[in-house]
């Protein structure tokens, strides 16, 4: 019996279908799945917040573990900046009150600082110094949430900034569970 000539030179495209399709497929549920082992581990992570942000990021839908955390620290990068832009243009209001354009002061300085931290955590990930950029995503967190608690002291202010630091607070969880996910031993 006398194999058709082209089921051999089908075989391999088909083979080469399957593992497209295969690999398609793997990388649209990367993201969910890990996202919702972090909010597993993390009770601070909304799962929602997490799957939406990395599938908003360019390039995501084609990502491995290691290179969504690099989109990950890149997207706390993004916030911290837009965020210091943010603050700078609430300062140019003359009626703020002055308690208020104290603690956005002490947010500026606090973004300010963060900004060159965050793209030093992204060349220790880069060059799986994870330890180093945990420390320093971390600081982060520490920034944000510093910001917020400043308009919670004496005269219990809501800050302007709640929504833009939460924002911050959760994209750093999420750059801090890629990161722990590789510093810590399998």
């Amino acid at each position: 019996m006398r194999t058709p000539a082209f089921f051999f030179t089908s075989l391999p495209v088909s083979l080469l279908f399957f593992l497209f399709t295969f690999n398609a497929i793997t990388a649209k549920n990367l993201i969910p799945e890990t996202c919702k082992k972090f909010a597993q581990y993390d009770p601070n992570l909304s799962y929602n917040f997490c799957v939406n942000s990395l599938q908003a990021a360019p390039k995501s839908q084609r990502a491995g573990l290691h290179k969504l955390g690099i989109i990950s620290i890149k997207l706390v990068r993004n916030n911290a900046t837009d965020t210091r832009h943010y603050i700078k243009h609430l300062l140019k209001n003359k009626n703020l009150d002055p308690y208020v354009r104290a603690c956005l002061g002490d947010c500026l300085e606090l973004y300010s600082d963060a900004i060159p931290t965050i793209k030093h955590a992204l060349m220790n990930y880069k060059s799986k110094k994870y330890e180093d950029a945990n420390t320093e995503v971390s600081s982060v967190v520490d920034a944000c949430t510093t910001c917020d608690d400043g308009f919670n002291g004496g005269n219990r202010l809501v800050s302007p900034l709640t929504k833009r630091n939460g924002d911050t607070f959760q994209l750093s969880i999420i750059a801090l569970s890629f990161i722990n996910m590789h510093n810590s031993p399998n």
